[in-house]
């Protein structure tokens, strides 16, 4: 771990930005992150999409491309490049977090596309699940509205091993929105659940 943290410091380079760049350049492929890994031969990246085979591209040059990117930009050696898809989508807080965004792109409404991801995770099996859309939602003023289905855990051991959290930004024509997901995996057990009708909260920030 202290080598490959050592490698892409010296290089300029943070697992952030390759992170984003990724966010930008399979962005349609359903982008849920990236893994690292310096290898004797190269660098190993490790891609985890929603559809694999965009990002792999008719007769992997889609992928090739990319390598060629990480060389270019970065200047990684040797890029590898494996695609794992994500087996439940819905289940991915980053997957989710940009459903929303490209669905307020396309110019649906804040609050459908919340609640309908809001349903996907639950009918995928989540124990419960909290949606944050923030920007100028209805008027000039900046606040943020909050949706929430089934059991939330806030903070805690069994928030950092069972809850999985992601935000995915997004520019419209008011101004920057941003989409805050946070999943509570279906492994997590409690005598205590209660799934609460869907629900919503505004506050103006």
């Amino acid at each position: 771990m202290v080598i490959i943290k050592k490698y892409f410091i010296n290089r300029g380079v943070t697992k952030m930005e390759i992170d984003e760049f990724f966010s930008r350049e399979v962005k349609k492929a359903g982008y849920a992150g990236v893994n690292i890994r310096k290898t004797a031969i190269g660098t190993r990246i490790t891609l985890y999409v929603e559809r694999p085979g965009l990002v792999i591209g008719r007769h992997g040059t889609t992928i090739r491309e990319l390598a060629q990117k990480l060389e270019t930009i970065f200047k990684i050696e040797n890029p590898q490049i494996a695609v794992t898809p994500i087996t439940i989508p819905e289940l991915n807080a980053k997957i989710m977090s940009g459903r929303i965004a490209s669905a307020l792109e396309r110019g649906i409404h804040f609050r459908r596309a919340a609640f309908a991801a809001l349903n996907q995770i639950m009918r995928a099996g989540a124990k419960g699940a909290e949606i944050t859309i923030r920007g100028k939602l209805t008027s000039e003023r900046a606040r943020y509205e909050k949706y929430r289905a089934g059991l939330l855990i806030k903070a805690g051991n069994p928030y950092k091993m069972f809850v999985d959290e992601a935000v995915t930004y997004v520019l419209l024509k008011p101004g920057l929105y941003g989409v805050k997901v946070k999943i509570l995996q279906p492994m997590y057990s409690s005598e205590d659940l209660i799934f609460k009708p869907l629900e919503a909260s505004i506050q103006v920030k």
